[in-house]
């Protein structure tokens, strides 16, 4: 059980490899099951529990914080949990309720504190970069926070790499702790974090969690799922449009799988944690078996044979290597 969990990239709190997200509660998965993959998850040494103020946008935005802040009240294990959630997405068709001021940011911090019944939030994370935002006044409404003890750490989501390095040297120079922690797309199928957001969250220190760690199902025998009428996440969304143009390589890959007898999924969460640089992945799970299976895929060690086969399948941004290196023979 230790080795599941890691540091919050430079603090010292500690979380699990796999953090439950819940970008699929309300709307692909109804929240009775949903409270219970929360208490299963938590049973099951998963801590950290990743939300936004943007989802259950399927119903209305804010629906799946409040769903968090049901099921929290009824557990009585708020402190068992490390809470994660964001900020920065439209929240409305009004004109600042939206992006990453300082207005937003405090009124937004406000309402997801109400919607989840909680007095603070473990980790506050920007979704993604407003650059209309100046970093002075982004730490300012940040340091405000978690001066206030309603914030404990702050993240961030989809950020390059060089906004890594802006924000962590605007944060040096005004004495804060700044980012400890970063949400990227990182998979198997995509691999561009390797060349700059990987590098910059190591030389400052930052965990990075990946988010759709099977791009969506297209990595958790997609293929076959379609074969046999039973796809669902792998049959629609960023699977789906990302399959025509990679469909030769998903099936080599399944084959592979076939052959070492693993599930891809499996496989490809296990490569994905391998990852230098990579604290741990986001979780979307529907069902306890998914679940189950991405705990065992914490476990699972490639051998150095199997991590060849896969980087032949599935090879690196340019060269390989991160940038400038990645383009260079």
């Amino acid at each position: 059980m230790s080795g599941m969990y890691v540091q919050l990239g430079r603090g010292a709190t500690l979380v699990s490899r796999l953090w439950l997200g819940t970008v699929n509660f309300s709307g692909r998965v109804p929240d009775d099951q949903a409270i219970r993959l929360m208490d299963e998850a938590l049973d099951r040494g998963v801590n950290c529990v990743d939300t936004a103020d943007i989802y259950g946008w399927r119903l209305y935005k804010g629906h799946t914080e409040e769903l968090v802040g049901r099921w929290l009240r009824g557990s009585g294990r708020r402190d068992d949990v490390v809470l994660a959630t964001k900020v920065g997405e439209p929240m409305s068709d009004r004109v600042n309720d939206r992006g990453l001021s300082a207005r937003h940011v405090i009124r937004s911090c406000e309402a997801s504190l109400r919607r989840l019944g909680v007095d603070h939030i473990d980790l506050y994370q920007m979704h993604r970069m407003d650059r209309t935002v100046r970093w002075d006044e982004l730490w300012q409404a940040m340091d405000q926070l978690v001066a206030s003890g309603k914030v404990r750490y702050i993240g961030s989501s989809n950020f390059a790499g060089w906004h890594l390095a802006a924000g962590q040297e605007s944060a040096a120079r005004r004495g804060s702790l700044g980012l400890v922690s970063e949400q990227c797309l990182y998979n198997l199928a995509v691999r561009h974090a390797e060349l700059e957001v990987l590098p910059a969250a190591r030389a400052y220190g930052i965990g990075v969690f990946a988010w759709s760690p099977l791009h969506g199902g297209l990595l958790s025998g997609a293929l076959r799922k379609l074969a046999e009428g039973t796809a669902v996440k792998s049959g629609q969304g960023r699977a789906q449009r990302t399959l025509p143009a990679l469909r030769d390589t998903i099936a080599r890959y399944e084959r592979f799988c076939a052959r070492v007898g693993r599930d891809p999924a499996e496989v490809g969460l296990a490569w994905l944690l391998s990852r230098p640089g990579v604290s741990g992945a986001v979780i979307g799970p529907r069902t306890t078996g998914h679940l189950v299976s991405a705990l065992r895929a914490v476990e699972l060690e490639l051998s150095e044979e199997e991590h060849r086969e896969l980087e032949a399948l599935f090879p690196p941004v340019g060269s390989g290597g991160e940038v400038p290196e990645a383009w260079q023979n």
